[in-house]
């Protein structure tokens, strides 16, 4: 029978004694689902508005504003035969890295689980709830000002559901995938997440048709306004956009007026920030000639794209062998970097997480393919 909200007790943590207790008892447990609600509108970093948290039939609901010591909660996070369950964790992780200083390890996310086990790729936390618990999770708070005192009784029934019913959820993830045999691939998908994502530099897809002058410019802009928007603690493009920063380092502009003359740069980061990026500019373009940086990789070729569009049907073979979605397996932009790999077009690293299960189960299975495709000529990876 699944548990509801007011099935359950639900404790307020606002000091460092209900902390300590809630920690004691938690740490008796084999899991603990986690949840947090945050706001992230005119900052860099998310700024922590509740943490939610449900284990051994209870939910707590901790304040963050009230709180001054988290060492406990640390210390639980950090504890090694204490699961932390999470749904969609990224954006948490970002949370918790801010806030307390340590992700939670060991750590399961159950959006990976679901996918590891057929149930869908990006499956949000609604739909899993439906799917393993029959209960429709209503979303009406989604959009609550969570850092506003106090909380309504409708946010804090919002805020409880997120862990009470992933807290139901994962003992059914955990019996499935042990059933499978790929509980441990879960625990190492999920071990992989970090923060960050793929870094600003990814969103400048055009940046390998810059000389070598003009890269350098790009690199040292985007550090620049990275170190802009974390001490100001102000979100990316309102230091200074990603079209301003293309511009500049296209032009890479010697003068006030050219700089002026850059796409869409306010009339503020001009009077304010001009002569420092300008003394930016010529530094790096200096650098450029004398020191460049490594070119970015240009897009595949036809020839590499023809290779990964062949490889689908294999790694959907894959994929219904292991009783996974595709998309878990490799994303379209790995699939292609894989293409380059074995037509000897790609200098790149090989990421990480092409490691540990992912390996054998389907980087090899899928070299192998490209190998039958392109004839039998290329190396093996």
């Amino acid at each position: 029978m699944t548990v509801q909200p007011g099935d359950m007790p639900c404790q307020w943590v606002r000091d460092t004694t209900a902390l300590a207790q809630m920690a004691e008892l938690i740490a008796k447990e084999d899991f603990v689902a986690v949840d947090t609600e945050f706001r992230r509108r005119d900052t860099f970093y998310p700024e922590v508005a509740l943490l939610q948290l449900s284990a051994a039939g209870q939910c707590w609901l901790i304040d963050p504003l009230t709180l001054t010591d988290t060492q406990p909660l640390q210390a639980l996070f950090q504890q090694t035969d204490l699961v932390k369950v999470l749904h969609s964790a990224s954006e948490d992780l970002e949370v918790f890295e801010r806030w307390l200083g340590v992700l939670p390890r060991p750590m399961v996310d159950t959006q990976k689980a679901a996918a590891m086990l057929g149930l869908g790729f990006g499956l949000s936390y609604r739909d899993l709830v439906q799917n393993l618990l029959s209960v429709d999770v209503a979303k009406d708070e989604t959009q609550s000002d969570w850092l506003v005192r106090p909380l309504t009784d409708a946010q804090c029934h919002y805020a409880m559901q997120d862990v009470i019913f992933l807290a139901q959820c994962w003992p059914i993830l955990a019996t499935r995938a042990e059933g499978s045999g790929c509980l441990p691939w879960v625990f190492e998908e999920s071990a992989g997440m970090v923060t960050g994502g793929r870094g600003p530099l990814a969103k400048f897809k055009s940046a390998w048709k810059l000389n070598s002058q003009q890269l350098a410019v790009l690199l040292d802009l985007i550090d620049w306004r990275e170190n802009q928007a974390r001490h100001r603690d102000r979100p990316r493009n309102w230091i200074l956009h990603d079209k301003v920063i293309l511009d500049i380092a296209k032009k890479i502009p010697t003068s006030m007026p050219q700089l002026a003359d850059a796409d869409a740069i306010p009339a503020g980061v001009l009077r304010k920030e001009g002569k420092r990026l300008l003394a930016l500019v010529e530094a790096a373009s200096e650098r450029g000639l004398t020191d460049p940086p490594a070119p970015l990789p240009a897009p595949v070729n036809s020839r590499v794209r023809k290779l990964a569009k062949s490889l689908v049907p294999a790694m959907g073979l894959i994929a219904t062998e292991l009783g996974m979605n595709a998309e878990i397996l490799m994303p379209s932009r790995e699939l292609e970097l894989l293409a380059s790999f074995a037509s000897g077009t790609s200098s790149l690293p090989r990421p990480p997480h092409w490691q540990g299960w992912r390996k054998s189960t389907v980087i090899e299975p899928l070299e192998l393919e490209a190998q039958r495709l392109l004839g039998g000529h290329m190396h093996a990876g």
